[in-house]
């Protein structure tokens, strides 16, 4: 029991299965940056208050920042004996150092320090993912020029409804996913808040500063209630349901893109680099990767999940539960970072199908709408507009045409009020242009809004 760093109290060895079961170091060793900062900063501070002279200071940075390089070099054993990443580097420090290692778990606990670690790891994934968020964002800014002027239908309950600009829609998703830029950013804000110097749950009698150990590590304090800074996991839940909210857009995106590249739709073809083939169907080009994308969403759902049940009646306190708080989070960002990852690329290689789009726009009766709208800016009630078009739409049915091929006496059998100015409304064309509210998709209303994006996407 020598080599634990608890095994004082204990007369007999723990059992092998017992070190298997309670190992997590074949996890959490993706801490040891974290794990290694911590314990710079609190060597430092300990120096500062007096606790460890500043020759062992020195001593403890210099094996510390070995330590970290045999790990980043994989020189570094690893071993289920020493339970999880913060026994391996302190036995591996007093191992270098001896006392002056001994000396560094002054004024704190594991409890402190991987509530530290986790949230210092969880700080950077969050900044990983805004930026990763953020060249997603300007991939689809990118195409509302290339795409500029392109009609696509738009459609409720997957049936055509009105007439949209391309890049209205790559806007949309420029403002979901700077929703989830919001996210993160409230999430960080709640995150970073430091734990150590809570020790293992109701602080230390050292003469410590819980503030100096915050600053050196850029959190923006020490948490107020040691209890609570053990066993608050809330920040990890916070950023596992906005990374599962990251997933359900890119999800609803990979769908949207799936069904447009059918040949049953045609509206954009995927880049042959982001597609697979079939292992008997030589003709098949396969959108295996959005399909992935989209399954990705299942992942992010089920960890929040796990983590909720995980957490759900714990008593105040650090519970060992807890450790298993790591792998649902650390599965959900690397699922989430690699579809982002992959998402960017693939949105500027796409290409819509111009002539494809364009050949059938007119199928669906996209103007039927503006066309209401016409004559209720003529005085005629919501309803009784909406009926007359319904009419109209029935007559062009009945023949196969569009409302712009009934003729000025057809328009007037339904209402004296709809003269050959009707006509100015009607067509894809001239129905997005109608368009003018803010936010719309009308093409004076799209270019301020690309104004606007390009604004907030270089700063």
């Amino acid at each position: 029991m020598a080599e634990k760093p608890w095994g004082g109290v204990f007369e007999r060895p723990t059992d092998r299965r017992v070190e298997e079961f309670t190992e997590s170091v074949s996890f959490d060793r993706r801490l040891y940056r974290q794990d290694i900062d911590c314990s710079l900063a609190h060597a430092r501070m300990l120096e500062k208050v007096g606790l460890i002279e500043p020759q062992e200071c020195r001593q403890i940075e210099q094996a510390l920042q070995e330590i970290r390089l045999e790990i980043e070099q994989g020189r570094f054993p690893f071993r289920a004996a020493l339970e999880d990443i913060h026994m391996h580097v302190e036995r591996a420090l007093i191992d270098r150092i001896g006392d002056a290692g001994r000396k560094l778990h002054a004024a704190r606990s594991r409890n402190d320090q991987v509530a530290a670690d986790l949230r210092l790891w969880v700080r950077e994934a969050i900044d990983r993912l805004d930026n990763n968020l953020s060249a997603l964002q300007r991939a689809f800014l990118l195409r509302c020029e290339k795409d500029s002027g392109v009609i696509l239908p738009g459609y409720t309950h997957l049936r055509r409804a009105q007439p949209v600009l391309a890049a209205h829609c790559w806007l949309a998703y420029c403002e979901q996913l700077d929703r989830d830029r919001s996210r993160l950013v409230d999430c960080r804000r709640r995150t970073n808040v430091s734990p150590l110097g809570a020790g293992a749950l109701a602080g230390t009698s050292l003469p410590i500063d819980r503030h100096d150990a915050a600053a050196r590590l850029g959190f923006d304090g020490p948490s107020a209630n040691s209890l609570d800074a053990v066993a608050d996991r809330d920040f990890a839940l916070e950023f596992a349901f906005a990374m599962a909210l990251i997933a359900e857009h890119l999800g609803g995106w990979a769908e949207q893109w799936i069904i447009w590249s059918t040949d049953e739709f045609g509206f954009l073809k995927l880049p042959e680099e982001f597609c697979t083939g079939s292992s008997i169907m030589p003709q098949k080009i396969n959108p295996d990767v959005l399909e992935l994308i989209r399954g990705k969403t299942a992942r992010a759902i089920g960890n929040l999940q796990t983590l909720l049940v995980l957490v759900k009646g714990l008593p105040l306190g650090y519970n060992r539960d807890l450790q298993d708080d790591k792998p649902p989070l650390m599965d959900s960002f690397d699922a989430v970072r690699a579809s982002l990852e992959t998402a960017a690329p693939l949105v500027e290689a796409v290409e819509l199908d111009r002539p494809a789009i364009a050949a059938r726009l007119d199928r669906g009766h996209l103007d039927a709408t503006t066309l209401m709208e016409q004559l209720i800016s003529r005085g005629l009630p919501q309803r009784t507009a909406h009926e007359l078009v319904g009419r109209l739409v029935r007559k062009a049915m009945d023949r196969g045409v569009r409302l712009a091929d009934l003729s000025p006496d057809e328009f007037r059998e339904v209402h004296p009020k709809i003269d050959e100015s009707v006509y100015d409304v009607l067509g894809p064309i001239n129905a997005v242009a109608a368009m003018t509210s803010y936010g719309s998709t009308g093409p004076e209303q799209v270019e301020e809004q690309i104004r606007r994006w390009k604004e907030l996407l270089s700063e």
